[in-house]
């Protein structure tokens, strides 16, 4: 075999077809003019996750369309670029196990070089069930059996109590056809007729499902509706603060909305904002941060929460965004920032 210098170049060669997805902070596809840029380091990587990027990588062959799928966790520099060595080593590891042939059967042997693979990982069961969904949406595979019970329950008609029938990998392969029709009427006009009726056992992960998703405007407002209605009603009080993280996790792919940019803005003008809000806004909604007004609006709520190090962890993760990273460079030099931010700047740094 040639010299194997990039993942994409390894795919090519095996004669696979591939898709690549980031699966860190929610699941997005990565073209592969995209990837091989980031492969290469011509491009830091956009998503980053606690230092590493997490990639899904889903491939297949024409002679047999069954996929495989790698799930790996790859280190970054402290400039965002993919560490070369860890890629490196993780082809190194592939070729010793499969050789050209990554989709041949595997004896104990090739097996056991293939689980000792430091990079690979196991993402959490919901994002696995979010995964699963999008890839065989989008592989025009069928939905499982799960989907037609949810479809059923949220039409209303037999009971909002009676959701046992649910299952988690029904709702996301609900969620990745939130844009099509179901009989006669669209998904999302389906959600949000029943979305005023949900029990929280059924919203929770619904809107984990539905952060990976570009929703309609009436989809995007019903869940605004919900999330205003839960702060409006205990204003002083955390008991509605587990909604509303997951009422503004839902709104993750949409956070560059007009109307979901207004209500970050309006959140950020109230006087108390609570820290596990600004932490799904940072980790979620980023871009609807992205501008130097919204971000130092931000900093202050967060420095308002006289918890050093929630500030340093939250910065160091925003920082490392590549869309982000020069605003909150604007934000530690502007001149209007009050002087507890100025300390707890100052503090991180020291």
């Amino acid at each position: 075999m040639d010299t194997i210098d990039t993942i994409s170049q390894l795919l090519h060669t095996s004669n696979s077809q591939f898709r690549i997805y980031d699966i860190g902070r929610k699941i997005e596809k990565i073209s592969k003019e995209h990837f091989e840029k980031i492969e290469l380091n011509q491009i830091p990587y956009p998503t980053p996750s606690q230092g590493h990027a997490c990639i899904a990588i889903v491939f297949w062959q024409n002679k047999s369309p069954q996929p495989f799928l790698w799930l790996l966790k790859l280190p970054l520099d402290e400039q965002g670029l993919l560490n070369q060595g860890a890629r490196n080593h993780f082809i190194a590891i592939i070729v010793e196990a499969l050789g050209e042939d990554l989709t041949q059967s595997v004896d104990k042997e090739q097996e056991e070089l293939l689980k000792n693979n430091p990079y690979l990982y196991t993402p959490a069961q919901y994002k696995l069930a979010a995964l699963n969904s999008k890839i065989k949406f989008e592989l025009k595979q069928a939905p499982s059996e799960y989907l037609s019970p949810f479809v059923s329950y949220i039409t209303g008609n037999n009971g909002w109590d009676n959701w046992q029938a649910v299952g988690v990998q029904g709702i996301t392969d609900f969620a990745v056809r939130i844009r099509e029709e179901t009989s006669k009427e669209k998904n999302s006009q389906l959600l949000v007729n029943a979305l005023p009726h949900l029990p929280n056992d059924v919203l929770l992960p619904l809107c984990g499902a539905l952060e990976n998703e570009i929703l309609s405007v009436d989809l995007i407002d019903a869940l605004l509706d919900l999330f205003k209605e839960k702060l409006r009603a205990t204003p002083q009080t955390d008991i509605n603060v587990p909604l509303q993280q997951h009422l503004l996790r839902s709104l993750a792919s949409n956070s560059q909305h007009v109307h979901v940019k207004k209500l970050v803005f309006e959140l950020l003008q109230q006087q108390h904002v609570s820290s596990e809000l600004l932490i799904t806004l940072s980790s979620r909604c980023w871009l609807a941060l992205a501008n130097r007004e919204q971000l130092m609006a931000f900093f202050e709520h967060l420095v308002s929460a006289d918890d050093q190090p929630l500030f340093n962890s939250i910065f160091k993760d925003l920082v490392s965004i590549p869309t982000i990273r020069p605003i909150v460079f604007q934000c530690m030099r502007a001149p209007e920032r009050s002087d507890s931010l100025s300390k707890a700047i100052g503090q991180l740094f020291n």
